[in-house]
């Protein structure tokens, strides 16, 4: 599913990526461990193509991203810091429009309303009235949409209730149950050691360790 050697990522003139070596095989639940400014978000966004790999080799779904790395895009769903949402559209304006980016049928948009329990009155409501719990459930429900063989999720668990972060655990579970590969970073660590096959641990820019976590 990815592999690099030696990636180096640039923001600016600074390596947020100094030479990452990684593999990470299909089904599986990684872990990225690391403080902040270590280079996990800046990983993340490099893997969904959307920061370029400016030496090294760096491989994702079999897509040379060094050669093109938007030709991954719609293969990979990333939930980020920011929502990516419009305000001014609704809730279900916003996931009809991310899954018909990926393909997605009207039925993957509908499933992912309800899994993430935004088909009620909240499909109609404009997103700029959503709390920010509900908002993260509406960028979840456009990531789900898509149904990406590789999900990248930075701080999953961040502005939801106990509720919230449970159906964030089980989404892992199912999506990898369905075939799919899934990277997160969470400080949630206690809960999200328990969802992951393998732990990396990144500083400076680079993986410092790879372990499994004991998980299965």
């Amino acid at each position: 599913m990815v592999r690099l050697r030696g990636a180096v990522a640039l923001l600016g003139r600074f390596p947020a990526l100094a030479g990452v070596d990684l593999d990470v095989e299909p089904r599986r639940v990684v872990l990225l461990r690391g403080a902040n400014g270590a280079g996990k978000t800046t990983l993340l966004r490099t893997l969904a193509g959307l920061v370029a790999v400016a030496n090294g080799e760096a491989t994702v779904l079999g897509v040379d991203l060094v050669a093109d790395r938007k030709l991954v895009r719609h293969r990979v769903g990333l939930l980020g810091h920011a929502t990516g949402l419009y305000d001014d559209l609704t809730v279900g304006d916003n996931v009809r429009f991310w899954g018909r980016a990926a393909g997605a049928e009207t039925d993957d948009v509908e499933h992912a309303l309800t899994r993430l329990g935004l088909d009620g009155r909240l499909r109609s409501v404009a997103v700029s009235r959503l709390s920010a719990g509900q908002r993260r459930r509406t960028s979840l429900a456009c990531l789900i949409a898509r149904r990406p063989e590789l999900w990248l999720l930075d701080e999953p668990h961040a502005g939801l209730d106990q509720d919230g972060r449970d159906l964030v655990d089980a989404l892992v579970r199912e999506a990898t149950a369905a075939g799919a590969t899934v990277i997160l970073s969470s400080h949630e660590l206690d809960r999200s050691l328990q969802l992951a096959d393998e732990v990396i641990t990144i500083a400076g820019g680079i993986v410092t360790r790879d372990e499994s976590s004991g998980a299965s």
